[in-house]
């Protein structure tokens, strides 16, 4: 338990977020409210829902406030009025302005989902990999008004391996997340902590991805397309149109893994294993894929159910 329980705000949204706030429930601290993204409409039948992060405090019985902005006099007022000793904030989604940002006794501090001041932005997950780098971490950092340049209180490595998926990474941090938190309350708390203003050198933004990153093009790398696979799933998924002799389908792409050397123009299949030559003389071999309306299945299953002659330049 904490050695000086605080008055903590969480400010998140997503699944990210929420071992965090349970991490600090469980350590001893009261989250005087939880703020979160307004309900949203979602899934097929566009019902709104609450967020993960909304769920998550009701089910503790923490009140939850989903502003849709912080900017007014009165949202401000509301914030400060609920004295908080501090806010931790995990992909909240909204900024945070000045006034908000001096509430809280100890100030705000974020759980940003990579080694800063690499990947500053929205999207420090997926572009880590896709990147190709060889570890990501959490940086738990002191939030003043610039997009993710506070300085740094806590830093903590993880590996990105051939195996390492945007999921798998995502509740990896998620869960480093929380830890972490906890031992930042703790040492906010004491006034052990010495803030670490972050490098000028090594600053990469992390884009906001869009449906179009998606796109598979075979001019790229072979492990540069099997990174973004592995990247990009869920979301925002790849995929390839197939040419108008195949009815211009779109297939999803679900999972793939390098396949050596690939002879043949960029979007070539090689052989009935779902086999696609790339832009640098290597190939990569698409494992799991899905037509539009049908179940996801292995690439062999697909062609011997959807028949493409070795040959086929794929979009062609």
């Amino acid at each position: 338990m904490a050695a000086v329980p605080l008055r903590v705000i969480m400010m998140g949204t997503p699944d990210f977020a929420v071992p965090t706030l349970r991490a600090i429930v469980d350590a001893g601290h009261q989250v005087v409210c939880a703020y979160s993204q307004p309900p949203r409409p979602a899934g097929r039948g566009q019902q709104v829902q609450l967020s993960p992060i909304h769920k998550a405090a009701e089910a503790l019985g923490i009140p939850v406030r989903t502003p849709k902005t912080l900017r007014t006099a009165e949202a401000q007022a509301e914030f400060a009025a609920l004295g908080a000793d501090v806010a931790v904030v995990a992909a909240y989604g909204l900024i945070l302005p000045q006034p908000v940002l001096d509430a809280p006794r100890l100030g705000c501090i974020n759980v940003h989902g990579s080694l800063l001041p690499r990947w500053r932005g929205a999207a420090p997950i997926q572009r880590s990999i896709l990147a190709g780098d060889a570890e990501t971490g959490i940086t738990i950092m002191q939030m003043d008004a610039g997009l993710d340049t506070g300085a740094m209180l806590l830093k903590e490595a993880v590996a990105i391996t051939g195996d390492t998926t945007a999921a798998t990474l995502h509740d990896a941090l998620a869960a480093l997340g929380a830890r972490m938190t906890v031992a930042a309350l703790d040492g906010l708390a004491a006034g052990t902590l010495t803030p670490e203003s972050q490098p000028a050198d090594g600053v990469t933004y992390a884009a906001k991805l869009a449906r179009d990153d998606g796109r598979l093009d075979w001019t790229h790398d072979a492990a540069f397309i099997e990174r973004q696979v592995r990247a990009l799933t869920p979301w925002p998924g790849c995929w390839f149109d197939l040419g108008p002799a195949q009815g211009n389908e779109r297939i999803k792409v679900l999972a793939a893994e390098p396949a050596g050397e690939g002879a043949g123009a960029p979007g070539t299949l090689l052989d009935g294993r779902m086999t696609v030559a790339c832009g640098d003389g290597r190939a990569v071999r698409l494992v799991r894929v899905q037509r539009p309306g049908k179940a996801p299945v292995d690439g062999e299953a697909f062609l011997r159910g959807f028949a493409i002659p070795p040959g086929t330049v794929l979009g062609a």
